[in-house]
């Protein structure tokens, strides 16, 4: 494990913001060494659900936490999508992603906070996805029941991010992997040492295992709540529908 000591709660937002500021130019290379490319195929079988789940077109879409865009880009090559609104705290963050979504006409992006969507209107969304971003903010039970607030009836709330793995042995070797190799991979690429990479794994120790979270989600009052693990766990999506 790292010696990395996690933010208190009061600091975490400002702390999150300013550092993913710093990385956002290389987080996308950083991605894809730590997954082995991987959170690819992972952020595919979100657009997959979606296309499943709504055989109809024209939905209004939020990639929330949208980081570099990399759901976003996902998002407006769906036919089905008419609108997709992309927000996100770290103003370089977005940067990235406006780039990459430069001339796409459904596609619009905005500064925003999971915790306090006050710039959107009660059930404007049919979709709100979630990538990697839940256990960055600082009250995961606000961010739910804002992402329900927003979500129209019988809209669809997907969350990827990391889990936790049951078995023993693959869990050791998961955790020497995350704690002690992606830090490494981070501080290879940027150059020099940095919070952030340590900050990365970290989180995950506080962040709520896979049936914990569907329990949170089904508390925000979603309905028929279901995950599916990759890597033997160590990354989960989970989805829900607002009632």
């Amino acid at each position: 494990m790292t010696d990395f000591k996690m933010p208190e709660a009061q600091v975490k937002a400002e702390f999150v913001r300013t550092n993913f500021d710093v990385i956002a130019s290389k987080y996308d290379l950083f991605n894809d060494l730590n997954s082995f490319f991987l959170h690819r195929y992972w952020k595919n079988s979100i657009i997959q659900l979606i296309q499943k789940t709504f055989p109809k077109k024209n939905l209004d879409c939020m990639d929330l936490c949208c980081g570099t865009g990399d759901i976003s880009v996902r998002l407006t090559q769906m036919d089905i999508a008419n609108n997709v609104l992309s927000v996100d705290f770290s103003e370089n963050m977005l940067n990235v992603a406006r780039e990459r979504l430069a001339g796409i006409s459904k596609s619009k992006l905005e500064i925003g906070d999971a915790t306090n969507l006050k710039n959107f209107s009660n059930a404007s969304f049919d979709v709100v996805t979630v990538g990697f971003g839940l256990r960055n903010v600082d009250n995961l039970s606000k961010a739910l029941s804002e992402i329900y607030r927003v979500l129209k009836p019988g809209g669809l709330f997907i969350n990827l991010d990391v889990g936790k793995v049951k078995n023993p042995i693959i869990r050791l070797f998961a955790n020497f992997y995350f704690f002690r190799i992606v830090p490494l991979i981070g501080y290879i690429i940027w150059g020099a040492k940095n919070d952030m990479f340590d900050y990365l794994p970290v989180s995950s120790l506080s962040y709520p295992d896979q049936e914990n979270l569907k329990s949170m989600i089904e508390q925000a009052k979603f309905q028929n709540v279901e995950y599916k693990n990759f890597v033997f766990g160590n990354v989960a999506m989970h989805w829900g529908i607002k009632a």
